[in-house]
């Protein structure tokens, strides 16, 4: 049968996970409830039910010390990391078919740092009175589903029985597929690349595609605002893809700046750390991302500006900022444990950044070059300049190629991986 997973702080919230469990097992599923509460649950523990306290306090977290020094924050996240523990224990085990939480903002961060630790394609459905902001914090990079509770977890009411009804049909429909999927044993496949891309580097994923398409493999294209890059190091890191075709890493100078479409400072580095075949190109790296032309911080009002379009205007890396951008780059590829290329287009990074284009700076995008070749000096990585622009079909042909040859070398040598 297939199991839906509720994750529910049952110290505040027992009637409404009491009300939800009726309803999951009306659909026809069967339900194990996690309780997530800081403080003993007044339902008492049915019989069933998962006492998260007692992981916490096993990790040598000391949850009692924590609530005698009235300290909830620390209390809320002890609780995280062993919801965290028991889910993922309970989806190694198979009795994870989805998962379910209804709550506010100290239970959405513990049933999102737990959704967030399962494997994407888990159905995970959060519905949290947070969900009408940045939920950002909550869905991450995993494919977390999240309803607006739009009145406050508290009770069962003419409005929140509509809503949480809802969430319950969603989450045991999604059980019921899941569980089936997994029932039918579907077979494998084409193997997966993950691919990053952003508008100005449209043209050279588009034909990176087809090429990789032609040689059998299945693409992922991410775009590279951010989320895009945290979700394809995920993939990279969780062993879903065959290859990496890193053609877009402009958030590493997002990241480098101050820009708003940063994935973070470990961009770069999950396919390295788990030894996936990668081609990386310096795609977009001339930019640095922000909004609207008002939202552009002061400090930047002198450097050279290109508007997008409404709602995103553009700043072009400067010799000293590809420089370190050069330099990161290289050092985290240097440190790969799978085979490795970088191709540089020596004819431009990105639809702007060609002969007659706005954002077209030779000097900025040699002193990158130069630093990469530096940083990359006595590793591993194959490092090849290409006498073309990034977007020119004859570089996305070749990096595609490329990577095809890296991943059928190493499928050779490592026939079990």
């Amino acid at each position: 049968m297939a199991t839906v997973v509720l994750v529910g702080t049952l110290d505040t919230k027992g009637a409404e996970y009491a009300w939800l469990t009726a309803r999951i097992r009306e659909s026809g599923c069967d339900v194990v409830l996690v309780d997530a509460g800081v403080m003993p649950s007044p339902l008492g523990s049915p019989a069933g039910d998962i006492d998260a306290a007692a992981v916490a306090r096993r990790a040598g977290h000391g949850l009692e010390a924590l609530r005698a020094a009235g300290d909830r924050g620390a209390a809320v996240t002890a609780m995280a990391e062993g919801v965290e523990r028991i889910v993922g224990d309970l989806h190694r085990e198979g009795q994870v078919h989805a998962v379910l939480a209804v709550a506010g903002s100290g239970g959405s961060f513990i049933a999102a740092r737990a959704m967030q630790a399962l494997p994407i394609g888990v159905p995970k459905v959060l519905v949290s009175t947070m969900a009408s902001g940045d939920v950002s914090p909550y869905v991450g990079s995993s494919d977390i589903t999240m309803m607006y509770s739009v009145v406050d977890v508290a009770g069962i009411n003419s409005v929140s029985s509509q809503i949480l009804g809802n969430a319950a049909a969603a989450a045991a429909g999604m059980a019921i597929h899941r569980e089936q999927s997994l029932k039918r044993s579907e077979p494998q496949g084409r193997p997966l690349i993950g691919a990053s891309m952003f508008g100005v580097t449209t043209a050279a994923v588009d034909a990176a595609r087809q090429r990789l398409d032609e040689l059998g493999y299945e693409v992922l294209v991410f775009h590279a605002t951010g989320a895009g890059g945290r979700a394809l190091e995920k993939l990279a890191a969780g062993g879903f893809l065959a290859g990496v075709l890193d053609l877009t890493t402009t958030e590493l100078a997002d990241e480098l700046v101050g820009g708003v479409l940063s994935a973070g400072p470990d961009r770069l580095t999950a396919a390295g750390r788990a030894g996936v075949p990668q081609v990386v190109a310096p795609g977009a790296l001339d930019m640095v991302n922000f909004g609207a032309a008002d939202t552009v911080p002061e400090r930047f009002a002198r450097r050279h500006l290109l508007v997008h379009n409404p709602t995103v205007t553009l700043m072009r890396t400067t010799p000293d900022e590809m420089t370190q951008l050069g330099d990161s780059m290289g050092r985290k590829l240097a440190s790969a444990h799978g085979p490795t290329a970088v191709l540089w287009p020596l004819g431009g990074v990105s639809a702007v950044d060609a002969p007659g284009g706005p954002f077209h700076d030779p000097e900025a995008d040699a002193a990158g070059l130069a630093a990469l070749r530096t940083a990359l000096r006595g590793s591993a990585v194959d490092l090849r300049e290409i006498g073309a622009h990034l977007n020119d079909p004859s570089f996305a042909v070749a990096a595609a190629d490329h990577l095809h040859q890296l991943i059928t070398a190493r499928s050779r040598s490592h026939p079990d991986v």
